[in-house]
């Protein structure tokens, strides 16, 4: 499975469904499921580190917009991409030896299975 590995707080605000928009500097013309692993350093308070936490599905890239800052949980800039997540799945978390960029995690079927929607109100 596609992966990317994300500082703390922002993979376990993911996760939990605080984070909708995930900001870089590059654009992306992928589309569908990612796993997001949160990096193991540096520390954050009592957060999970280096471990696979939950799984979104990439639905657009495109340029951030002032009005983004919030689904971001950062400030607006304008050369930033802005890659618009859903479908966000939590799963049990395991450990995973990140990089930069996208990477291939071996994220076998019977865990997915196990994959929990978040509802949203």
């Amino acid at each position: 499975m596609k992966a990317i590995s994300l500082h703390q707080p922002w993979a376990s605000w993911i996760a939990e469904g605080k984070k909708t928009i995930e900001t870089r500097f590059w654009r992306t013309h992928y589309r569908g499921d990612l796993l997001i692993v949160s990096t193991k350093k540096p520390a954050y308070q009592n957060l999970p580190l280096g471990k696979a936490l939950c799984v979104v599905t990439v639905v657009n890239c495109r340029p951030m917009m002032p009005d983004d800052e919030d689904k971001a949980k950062c400030g607006y800039h304008p050369a930033v991409w802005a890659w618009e997540l859903k479908d966000i799945r939590r799963i049990e978390p395991f450990a995973v030896k990140g990089s930069r960029g996208f990477y291939e995690v071996d994220y076998p079927k019977e865990q997915r299975a196990g994959q929990m929607a978040l509802e949203f109100e």
